[in-house]
């Protein structure tokens, strides 16, 4: 990100204003069950942490899972760095369950400070330096096994989890062999079995497209995958859908190819000229991409004949809820070239009926702590509410989001990677629950370190 929230807010004047949800927040939490979500001061003030790692509310714990520098306990090579997307998957622990696999992105670029060690027959292009490892929990939450999934990828970022229990990993960038010193071309999907990587191994899902992937969400009845695109620079990126030849096929079946399509809403070529909550539009249409491998033109730059598709700028987190997927677009600025101004909008599509609508809407007017600068990562937690990761300048917390829109400190990043007198801290990533709603996982991206918190989570 080119600049934060807090910078954007400063140079419009805003920044005493803040950032609020505006829209019907309940949509966010289609398809989960009620459960109690914590009161106006959520799970109370966060307390400092003497080791000074992570402060967290009185009443919880954390424990340090892995670190970036340690040795991978598959004797493979050091934990990589920039610890990104992350997902939770049940595993058998000496037969029984109540075991964890946690798989893990790491967003390397060419420069990484520690790549993703390379590992034969799970390794894409020896030039990647990043990919995705995968750490073993027992039923007590003690790491068993922690191991490369994939190498050789880059800039892996976020993705998404499948119904049949594997990740997708994203790549976030569109270099060609040859730039970076890359030995191939990159931009793909890639799956991932964090239960035993050497299943899937290392090959792009090439039909799902070449461009600068961000998130994935399946569709669980269809097996429709959802798409965003998070490009940097005009025109925006695209909402796409992969209809493969083996819906909801399990491991592997994603490679049986299928069509890549993107997504058109009729007399509106630019998602953030539309600004008011509960804004819809019918009819939906959905665009055959003419070269999904983008051999010589990016996708977002093709012809899509009368009509084009609709671009919007910072397409990011994707999930699936109830019967709808949603996606967030986290800003929009008109001095860059989008349609107009916004600080966030969540969309909602229903297949079903061929209909987006605009959910929320992120602006200034309120506290800019609340629910933090440049919210990325999002995901439903057992509370009945959302945890979203912070990232942006300043101090790095994860915030909670209740279902009455309530937003409280759930934890704060307390490493500090700048000097004492201009301290820093790492944004959080990939915040992800266990499958039994006990153990919240979350990144620190820098240093690189993954955390296991638990307590009074059903309070």
């Amino acid at each position: 990100m080119s600049a934060t929230r807090r910078q954007v807010l400063a140079r419009t004047g805003a920044l005493g204003a803040g950032i609020a949800f505006t829209g019907a927040l309940s949509e966010l939490f289609a398809g989960t069950a009620a459960a109690h979500s914590p009161g106006h001061s959520g799970y109370g003030p966060l307390v400092p942490d003497p080791d000074g790692l992570l402060d967290l509310p009185k009443g919880f714990r954390y424990r340090v899972l892995s670190r970036e520098g340690d040795e991978l306990r598959s004797g493979e090579g050091p934990v990589p760095s920039n610890h990104d997307g992350m997902a939770a998957f049940p595993a058998r622990s000496s037969g029984r369950p109540g075991g964890v696999h946690l798989v893990r992105n790491h967003e390397n670029r060419a420069d990484g400070r520690v790549p993703v060690p390379t590992v034969e027959g799970l390794t894409y292009d020896p030039e990647g330096k990043g990919g995705c490892t995968a750490l073993t929990l027992d039923s007590r939450g003690h790491v068993r096994d922690e191991r490369v999934a994939i190498a050789g990828t880059a800039v892996n970022c976020a993705g998404g989890p499948t119904p049949w229990h594997t990740w997708l990993t994203c790549e976030e960038t569109e270099d060609k062999a040859g730039t970076n010193g890359y030995t191939k071309d990159h931009g793909f999907i890639f799956e991932v079995d964090p239960a035993d990587p050497r299943r899937t191994g290392a090959v792009p899902l090439t039909a799902m497209g070449r461009f600068q992937h961000e998130a994935i969400a399946v569709d669980p009845r269809r097996g429709v995958v959802y798409e965003t695109e998070d490009a940097f620079e005009r025109p925006f990126g695209l909402f796409y859908r992969f209809l493969p030849e083996k819906p909801l096929g399990g491991r592997g079946s994603l490679r049986a190819g299928g069509r890549l399509q993107a997504m058109r809403v009729p007399g509106v070529p630019d998602l953030s000229s539309i600004q008011e909550t509960g804004a819809g539009f019918d009819g939906v249409q959905w665009v055959d991409v003419p070269d999904p491998l983008a051999t010589g033109t990016p996708i977002r730059h093709q012809d899509f004949g009368r009509g084009g598709v609709t671009h919007a700028q910072k397409l990011e987190g994707c999930y699936w809820g109830g019967s709808s997927v949603y996606f967030v677009s986290s800003f929009a600025r008109s001095a860059e070239g989008s349609a107009a101004d916004h600080y966030g909008q969540i969309w909602r599509y229903d297949p079903e009926r061929r209909r987006l609508t605009l959910v929320i809407v992120f602006g200034p007017d309120t506290d800019v702590q609340l629910p933090g600068e440049s919210p990325d990562n999002i995901c439903l937690a057992p509370s009945g509410g959302l945890m979203v990761c912070e990232d942006g300048n300043g101090a790095q917390h994860v915030y909670g989001v209740t279902r009455r829109g309530e937003v409280y400190a759930m934890a704060r990043g307390a490493q500090n990677i700048g000097t004492p007198d201009e301290p820093e801290w790492g944004e959080f990533a990939g915040v992800t629950f266990s499958p039994d709603g006990d153990t919240m996982y979350v990144n620190c991206y820098t240093p690189g370190t993954t955390f296991a918190v638990t307590g009074p989570w059903r309070r």
